[in-house]
């Protein structure tokens, strides 16, 4: 461990490193992209792609998650969203799109006051599977209880419990009922994905709670503003080298394997080998997606607690259209700034590190390069092409 650093008398505090300070190092041997293999499991579900779209709004809706599906990726719908509140959510995400940044927290807080319906998560999940998409579904720890039952009953494959920081230690106030994640995980009929979290404990103590993965990652999504409404946060890279440690001490310590996705922050496909070199098993993004032609947010993205009625902690950012979901993950590429196939960047950055699988690419060595994105690229930045964009 790193010694830690004093930042004034009486306070230690220890350096954290992001995606964008880091690089990684070409091994002694290279290989065709054609013999990487990049198939991970999660909850006993198997994807070629280890890539979860976010369960957001303007990300993921019940024919972005099929379309996901046939893709060889993943998408997770959130239960407490717009589709689950509304019979046509269209007609609302137009408004959220038409809406001046001046008023937009008021209408979102507006907008998703409506209730959340019962037979509407019903249907959801079961649009899902009847089209042969894998139905992964997400709610936070207040909800667990409600929406869990009806996932259960509609044929969920996978549920998320998300929130800003989960911790399997928590004291609610008088009234309220603690959430109890190894009861729920073991009372749930598929497997429950825990998150988001970025220390050591936490993550060691959620897999011991039943975890079938755990999330990383606190304020660094694109349209987050957590760690500017509440100053909370670790960088991503250590984040996650720090989670996939605990991932290591808990399967030497019981023989389970619990993957660890790495969760915000990354836009590129070179941010996504970063962080699997940081030791993720696969990746969740949204504004990456929310780009998609197929996406529902009409080039917008925002985050789950941008509708807060009394704390926001998220933003809407456009992102505008730049392609198909397809083109995004497997391509071909239309852009030249790693925001397309990402399934090929993935296997290309493999390939050229020497990792044949993702196992593999989690061991690379890796070094801290806070120069590793503008060095040498005066011409892209002055330009505004590339990486310069």
């Amino acid at each position: 461990m790193e010694a830690p650093i004093p930042i004034g008398r009486g306070k230690l505090a220890r350096r954290a490193y992001g995606i964008d300070e880091i690089a990684l190092v070409p091994g002694t041997a290279t290989l065709d992209p054609a013999l990487t293999d990049t198939h991970w499991t999660i909850g006993g579900i198997t994807r070629e792609i280890p890539i979860i779209a976010s369960a957001m709004d303007g990300v993921v809706d019940t024919k972005v998650a099929v379309k996901l599906t046939e893709l060889g990726a993943l998408g997770v719908l959130n239960l407490e969203g717009l589709q689950t509140r509304y019979e046509d959510p269209d007609p609302v995400l137009a408004q959220i799109a038409q809406v001046g940044n001046d008023e937009f927290v008021g209408l979102m807080q507006q907008l998703y006051q409506e209730p959340i319906k019962p037979e509407l998560v019903l249907a959801r999940i079961r649009e899902i599977k009847q089209q042969g998409g894998i139905a992964a579904v997400s709610c936070t720890p207040g909800r667990a209880m409600t929406l869990g039952p009806l996932a259960a009953e509609a044929g969920a494959d996978l549920f998320f419990v998300q929130a800003t920081v989960v911790s399997p230690t928590h004291w609610a106030a008088p009234g309220h009922q603690a959430l109890d994640l190894e009861r729920f995980c073991q009372d749930m009929p598929m497997p429950v994905v825990l998150g988001n979290c970025v220390t050591y404990e936490v993550a060691l103590n959620l897999m011991r709670a039943g975890a079938a993965a755990i999330l990383v990652g606190i304020g660094p999504g694109a349209a987050c503003t957590s760690r500017g409404v509440l100053g909370v946060g670790v960088p991503q890279a250590t984040a996650i080298a720090d989670c996939a440690a605990a991932r290591e001490d808990y399967q030497a310590e019981t023989g389970r394997y619990v993957p660890v996705i790495a969760d915000g922050g990354l836009v590129t496909g070179g941010d996504i080998c970063k962080a699997i070199a940081c030791g993720a098993d696969g990746v969740m993004i949204g504004s990456p997606l929310a780009r998609a032609q197929e996406a529902p947010g009409r080039g917008y993205h925002w985050g789950m607690a941008t509708p807060s009625p009394v704390l926001p902690r998220g933003t809407r950012i456009r992102v505008g259209t730049t392609g198909t979901l397809e083109q995004i993950l497997r391509g071909p590429a239309l852009l030249d700034d790693g925001t397309h196939n990402l399934l090929g960047a993935l296997k290309t950055s493999m390939a050229t590190v020497g990792a044949k699988n993702l196992r593999e690419m989690q061991k690379i060595e890796v070094v801290i390069a806070p120069s590793l994105l503008t060095e040498g690229k005066v011409y892209q930045r002055a330009q505004k092409l590339g990486m310069g964009k």
